[in-house]
């Protein structure tokens, strides 16, 4: 046991000896290397210093050569500054002794000014004198002219204003109306001048149309085949046209009647196609009426742009130029609608151009005067007014739509071409043959109008206005009460619609008013 410790003690001892030596002599190598590097570090810090030497040497240089260049620099610019104020300072002693010859020359100025101010104190002292005996020797002469005529000098002067006055005005009132007097005669001279020559210039030939259209057959046999069975295929043509047909004993023609001349175009172009096709029959008429009534509208449209194109007119609406060629289809008194409007719309713009006016506008106005008398359905405006309110619809020019509605005196006109168009209207109508409703005729027609509105009880007045268009019809307040007023409008517009015949419509107006009236004593 012994033994084993001293052997176990033994091994332990030989190994701490064992690793001691080796630590020794691993230290001896560290120690070795490190002062190894540490000559090694020395070496590097050596060089490190010199390069560190020579790198501050050469900043140094650098730094004294930038500050010689630095001290140059500013050594030049002190010397440009110093050249520049040396030449302000010679420019400013220039002007001072400029400034010192001008206050010189205006010191003697002065001097000289002195003078003549005491001169003109002189001259003007002598002439306060010489006016003081001036105004001396005047109210002396002017006492002795107001004792000479017995009045003051003021009496005097207000007396001779007043005699200028009224020798002034009598001149003037003289000269006002001889100016008058002269502008009437000038004036007549020049409106008739420019009347005539407008009419030469426009002069159309007139047609006057009639209420019925002649249909031509080739024999007689057709005459039965357009009655059709019973009367059938007439009947027909009549509810789908709206126009009377006419067959009587006239020998190859049929009468085609009515008052609107679109209907009867369309019956007689439906009754030419139905003829030449040979088959008629209901069914067949009612196909060819629509066919031709698409046709006559066509026809309308192209009517009406070719219209404003053959007059010069622009940027029309494309309904009022449509309304445009309606107006080829109707009459007015017998004289044709469009060939009217054309013929006052040169004569308009003719008259516009002799006044200085604008021309355009009087041709577009005069185009479309008359254009309320073609509507499709029947207004209870007048055909000035409807016409108005059609144009300020489609954005026509404001003194355009009051020359409009102001041709028959509806509105008050507002502007030039009004009048022109009124004149115009006038003149177009009153051509010889124009129209084919003589004056008699006119006149007994608003004479009936009137006396068949006397029949009717409490009636005081009766006045037929507007070209016989409208009929007011005065009542006593006592005799005829607010629902007899509305029955008599009624009844009296029923009895013109049945016993007479008119182009358009009349208006037919109750006036019933209440007065009281007392006098005070």
């Amino acid at each position: 046991m012994n033994i084993i410790i001293g052997i176990i003690i033994g091994i332990v001892v030989g190994a701490v000896a064992g690793f001691v030596t080796a630590s020794k002599i691993e230290n001896n190598k560290l120690l070795a290397k490190g002062e190894k590097m540490i000559e090694r570090g020395n070496e590097v810090l050596k060089d490190a210093e010199e390069k560190g030497e020579i790198i501050k040497k050469d900043k140094i240089l650098q730094a004294k050569e930038k500050f010689i260049q630095m001290k140059s620099e500013h050594e030049k610019q002190v010397n440009e500054r110093n050249a520049a104020l040396r030449e302000q300072e010679s420019k400013l002693k220039q002007r001072e002794n400029t400034l010192n010859q001008k206050v010189g020359d205006l010191q003697k100025k002065s001097e000289e000014l002195k003078q003549v101010s005491e001169n003109l104190n002189n001259q003007i002292e002598v002439l306060r004198k010489r006016q003081a005996e001036v105004e001396k020797v005047y109210n002396e002469s002017i006492e002795k002219l107001e004792h000479i005529a017995g009045m003051t000098a003021e009496e005097a002067k207000q007396h001779l204003i007043e005699m200028m006055t009224e020798e002034a005005k009598s001149d003037a009132a003289a000269g006002i109306m001889d100016i008058v007097e002269e502008a009437k005669i000038t004036a007549n001279e020049q409106a008739k001048k420019i009347v005539i020559q407008s009419i030469q210039r426009t002069a159309t030939e007139t047609a006057v149309e009639n209420t019925v259209s002649v249909f031509n057959l080739e024999n007689e046999e057709v005459k039965g085949r357009i009655i059709g069975r019973e009367g059938r295929n007439i009947r027909a043509l009549e509810s789908l046209t709206g126009v009377e047909v006419i067959i009587d004993d006239s020998p190859d023609a049929i009468i085609l009647s009515g008052f609107d001349p679109v209907r009867r175009e369309i019956a007689r172009l439906s009754l030419h196609k139905l003829v030449t096709d040979g088959r008629i029959h209901p069914a067949r008429i009612e196909e060819v009426v629509a066919k031709t009534r698409k046709q006559i509208e066509q026809e309308i449209a192209e009517v009406g742009k070719r219209t404003c194109i053959d007059l010069g007119i622009n940027n029309m609406n494309h309904e009022l130029m449509r309304m445009v060629g309606r107006m080829k289809y109707r009459s007015s008194y017998g004289q044709n609608l469009l060939q009217h409007s054309r013929e006052v719309a040169n004569l308009a713009a003719t008259m516009a151009s002799e006044l200085g006016l604008n021309p355009k506008l009087a041709k577009r106005a005069g185009l479309l005067h008359d254009i309320g008398k073609v509507p499709e359905t029947d207004p209870e405006l007048p055909h000035a007014i409807f016409g108005m309110k059609l144009a300020e619809k489609y954005k026509e020019h404001p003194d355009v739509c009051n020359a409009i509605g102001a041709h028959h005196d509806e509105i008050e006109m507002t502007s030039l071409i009004a009048p022109i168009i009124q004149v115009c209207d006038a003149i177009s109508g009153a051509r010889p043959g124009a129209r084919r409703e003589v004056v008699e005729a006119y006149i007994n027609r608003l004479k009936k109008l009137e006396d068949m509105a006397m029949t009717y009880p409490g009636v005081v007045k009766t006045y037929a206005i507007q070209a016989g268009r409208e009929l007011r019809v005065i009542v006593g307040a006592e005799k005829v009460s607010d629902v007899e007023a509305t029955k008599l409008s009624f009844d009296l517009s029923r009895q013109i619609q049945n016993e007479m015949t008119y182009p358009g419509q009349i208006k037919v107006t109750v006036i019933r008013e209440t007065r009281a009236v007392n006098y005070a004593k």
